[in-house]
């Protein structure tokens, strides 16, 4: 960062004014960023970015004089800067944020929420992570500084939605687990709409069934699951309370909301559950490798994409001690390395694989717990 406080310069686009006013007094109440400046259309976000580059830019996509989308294609196509759209995220208007992500955007959060005092918190909370992450972003071949150490704040675990078991616990149901057909768990952040495109893209129909956790606003992930399900030969969801996991199916944890997994017997299927903000995420990665580990066990393979913070670090070690197999994407080709990087480190993965291996990652392992299981 160019700021001699050392802080993250943020600028910001948008042309509410109560908006503009609210985004500045909860960016400027972390240490880490300041306000660099606000415009309310590009234009004048021009002039401000001329006077001086910010590390960060949030930008709304309804903007007057020129659309948010549109000026995002230039800024990137002239003179890269990291973009968080933060909008209003009606359904409407949900393809269009789908567009600024595949168009270079390094992440999308919802406005400000005022109306009570949980809402606020959990806006500044998003916010803020939002910007420290996308100021450490690598995007269209510019590498940047590496994110910083994890936020050792006070942050609720996957207690809060899933008891730990006990050791005798966890070692009776590790010997007395059935065989059952696999299942496949990734967890992704920043940089993680793309990285979960390459992914998903790239396997077969047949690929055994898949559940999701991306980090996103809420009524955004059915537009996600519905861009992929139109570019992929797997069929892709937004997940629904009680829905079945089939073969050449994937679930995406609804924004807002944690995803576990529950199994009858040999078949699996997902629960939609409220609660508080684990891992300072909901839905969180913690929660789905924690229920993936205590109910699927070693028919299940965990998968940590890009992302800032620690959110799944936990939960896919859960996972490798319960017997799954587990894979962290490698630092080259993660615009953050920050989750995977804490995976590793805590011993969680057993391979950690360019972004470019994960569908072979998958597909190996399908192929190898068939074989097992017919065995």
């Amino acid at each position: 960062m160019s700021s001699t406080s050392g802080k993250i310069r943020v600028l910001i686009v948008d042309d509410s004014a109560s908006v503009r006013m609210t985004l500045s007094e909860i960016i400027g109440s972390d240490p880490q960023l300041e306000v660099m400046a606000t415009a309310a259309d590009p234009y004048v976000a021009v002039e401000r970015i001329r006077q001086e580059v910010p590390d960060v830019m949030f930008l709304d996509i309804e903007l007057p004089r020129m659309d948010g989308l549109t000026f995002l294609r230039k800024i990137m196509s002239q003179r890269p800067i990291p973009v968080v759209i933060c909008s209003s995220l009606a359904e409407a208007g949900s393809e269009t944020l789908m567009q600024a992500l595949e168009a270079g955007a390094v992440d999308v959060v919802a406005k400000p929420r005022v109306d009570t005092t949980q809402f606020l918190q959990e806006s500044r909370m998003r916010i803020c992570d939002a910007a420290k992450a996308a100021a450490h972003a690598k995007f269209r071949g510019i590498k940047k500084a590496p994110p910083p150490p994890v936020n050792v704040e006070a942050k609720l675990t996957a207690d809060a939605i899933i008891p730990p078991l006990s050791e005798a616990r966890a070692a009776s149901l590790r010997a007395r687990q059935p065989e059952t057909d696999p299942i496949i768990c990734i967890g992704a952040s920043t940089g993680g709409t793309e990285a979960l495109r390459d992914v998903l893209e790239k396997l077969p129909a047949g690929t055994p069934p898949i559940v999701i956790v991306q980090h996103m606003p809420e009524k955004f992930t059915a537009a996600f699951a519905r861009r992929l399900n139109n570019l992929c030969a797997i069929q892709v969801k937004e997940a629904e309370d009680g829905d079945v996991l089939l073969p050449g199916r994937a679930l995406i944890a609804p924004g807002n909301q944690h995803l576990v997994l529950h199994r009858t017997g040999t078949r699996y299927s997902v629960g939609i559950v409220d609660g508080p903000h684990v891992s300072r995420h909901r839905p969180s990665v913690d929660v789905l490798f924690r229920s993936a580990a205590q109910v699927a066990g070693k028919n299940a393979m965990g998968v940590i994409l890009t992302g800032m913070g620690d959110d799944g670090a936990r939960g896919l070690l859960e996972m490798r001690q319960a017997g799954s197999h587990t894979v962290a994407q490698d630092e080259e080709t993660s615009v953050v390395f920050g989750m995977p990087k804490e995976a590793i480190q805590r011993g969680a993965a057993v391979r950690t694989v360019p972004l470019g291996r994960v569908a072979h990652e998958i597909e190996t392992y399908a192929r190898s717990a068939h074989r097992l299981g017919s065995s």
